[in-house]
């Protein structure tokens, strides 16, 4: 999808219908659309990045879904090293990733020019 603001909404509306079709359940749900919502804003918002791509997978098991978004950035995200004052508007999406995950990172990409970052979550019934 382009990376646009409007492509956050779109991200996210994209990932809730494929959960309902896979049955996740609304926690995992909920969270994994946060997710999508806040690693989308960060490549859209900090990458120069023409488009980006949002992948899901869940295991065979069903007990772990991975949420992927590929963008052309280059410089590898990392666990956020201050958290942002009561007053500021932003600055708190990677540290949400980081509480809400089970696991996460980034990686160099195989689907785009630069970096894929990742969140992984445990599917609880």
């Amino acid at each position: 999808m382009p990376a646009l603001r409007t492509s956050v909404r779109s991200a996210r509306d994209t990932v809730r219908d494929r959960l309902r079709t896979w049955k996740v359940p609304g926690d995992t749900c909920c969270d994994a659309m946060l997710l999508v919502s806040e690693l989308t804003t960060n490549a859209v918002l900090h990458t120069d990045s023409g488009h980006v791509l949002c992948g899901l997978t869940l295991t065979g098991d069903e007990r772990r879904l991975r949420i992927e978004l590929h963008d052309d950035g280059r410089i590898p995200v990392r666990p956020p090293e201050y958290r942002a004052g009561l007053v500021e508007e932003g600055g708190r999406g990677l540290f949400l990733v980081q509480q809400l995950a089970d696991r996460w990172g980034s990686a160099s990409s195989t689907r785009a020019e630069g970096k894929v970052v990742w969140a992984e979550l445990t599917v609880h019934p």
